[in-house]
């Protein structure tokens, strides 16, 4: 197939790699001069495992280019829209300004009997007025909204396999047998290996990524009010967690206490859906998201309370080891980063905090260059009076207890992500403080 990838951020350069390695004769387009240059070269302006390699490899074989000149699109069959739908500007609402664009500069290029699918995450009814937009244009061309389920970290497995495929469709037109038929062409290899597919309308196939996002942030922050109930009462939220998580309805996954969830999808999807929502004038029936957000945004002051409760009701110039700056592990992403959110909250109270990642520094650097960082972490942990994990990243869950405690100051941690063994801690000497384990 004869496939464009229309925005090359992080969704689209991964998602016009795997569609070039799958076999289809991919280019993709942006509008940054400087990340297709990158990109040109096999260069990755992001962290992902694997990536970089799947993009040279890509590229030597002729299958994939990339391009700023909107003319390159015009003979491909099958348009994927991956432009960055962010949170507007001092609101919480989806910005859909650069799909807009992205669907205007396209639409001349359109050839007859092609096929554009979104795979960019919007409110609830846009699929439908892009669609309108084709028609009213009087192109013949079919519009497809085809959700992406990325997990930063393994967006090449979750683009080659993911674990659902679901196409929302107009339904009134009789051209998307063909849409779904060109579609499946593209996801022949998936498809055949089983992975479900799902044929619906716009609005649904529009609402499956925002609400299972949605209901996975009300599962962390679930379990972490749990979390502040166990502290005040001295339960464990792991054995809570475990047991509940024997019960088939619940399910274990997701409900591991600690600092909260970030990133670029769930906090925004999760207050695009309440905005989305309350335009519709049913506010009520996601009332509780609000709710969601909140405790979600109170983990992080907890893990600052805490950390001035550990040092005796003051941080002020204690020098404090934060390790891990990026939102998750195996990401670069700092995006409405907990972590970062802790290190600055205890730096505006006058610690000196070394912040450490092993990936995130220079995008933490460019957003908060009032902290010091090292992609060290024997560096950050040097005579630190205490240590705050707050990115899970394997390096920091294997340290060694003993051998760490020989190289702060004074042996305190704070596991805000309960990844530590916590008695191999306590027995190396530590004063040692979880999420809801006391």
């Amino acid at each position: 197939m004869r496939v464009s990838v229309i925005g090359c951020g992080y969704l689209g350069a991964v998602h016009a790699g795997v569609m070039a390695d799958l076999g289809h004769d991919v280019v993709g387009l942006d509008v940054d001069v400087a990340r297709i240059e990158r990109l040109r070269r096999g260069e990755v302006p992001f962290y992902e495992p694997g990536l970089a390699e799947l993009l040279k490899s890509a590229l030597a074989s002729g299958r994939l280019r990339f391009s700023t000149d909107p003319d390159d699109v015009a003979e491909s069959d099958v348009h994927f829209i991956a432009v960055g739908t962010p949170q507007t500007e001092g609101g919480t609402a989806a910005d859909l300004s650069h799909l807009e664009q992205a669907i205007e500069g396209l639409i001349p290029r359109l050839r007859p009997g092609a096929l554009v699918v979104g795979k960019s995450t919007v409110p609830v009814g846009t699929a439908r007025r892009m669609k309108d937009r084709i028609i009213a244009a009087g192109v013949h061309a079919d519009l497809i909204w085809n959700p992406e389920f990325l997990r930063e970290g393994h967006a090449i497995a979750d683009t080659r396999s993911p674990d659902r495929i679901v196409y929302g469709l107009d339904h009134d037109a009789a051209v998307s047998r063909t849409a779904v038929t060109m579609l499946d062409d593209v996801y022949a290899s998936a498809l055949s290996s089983g992975v479900p597919r799902f044929l619906t309308d716009y609005a649904t196939s529009e609402l499956v990524k925002t609400a299972a996002n949605a209901f996975l942030a009300t599962k962390i922050s679930f379990i972490n009010a749990m979390s502040e109930i166990a502290d005040v009462t001295g339960a464990d939220i792991t054995a809570l967690a475990d047991a509940l998580g024997c019960d088939e309805r619940i399910g274990r996954r997701f409900l591991n206490a600690g600092v909260g969830f970030g990133g670029g999808c769930l906090p925004k999807d999760v207050r695009a859906l309440t905005a989305r929502a309350e335009e519709l004038g049913a506010g009520e029936s996601v009332a509780f998201l609000k709710e969601v957000d909140k405790i979600n945004l109170r983990q992080r002051q907890r893990v600052t309370q805490l950390a001035t409760d550990m040092l005796g009701g003051s941080v002020y110039q204690k020098r404090i080891a934060v390790l891990g700056v990026t939102f998750k592990p195996h990401s670069d992403d700092v995006r409405d980063s907990p972590a970062l959110d802790v290190a600055v909250q205890l730096k505006g109270l006058g610690a000196e905090v070394v912040a450490a990642d092993p990936k995130g520094v220079e995008n933490a650097r460019a957003r908060h260059p009032q902290l010091s960082y090292t992609d060290d972490a024997e560096v950050a942990l040097a005579s630190a009076d205490l240590v705050i994990l707050v990115t899970e990243w394997d390096e920091y869950r294997s340290l060694d207890p003993e051998a760490t405690k020989a190289l702060v100051r004074s042996p305190k941690i704070i596991d805000a992500r309960n990844a530590l063994p916590r008695d191999d801690w306590r027995s190396a000497g530590w004063t040692y403080q979880g999420m809801g384990r006391r």
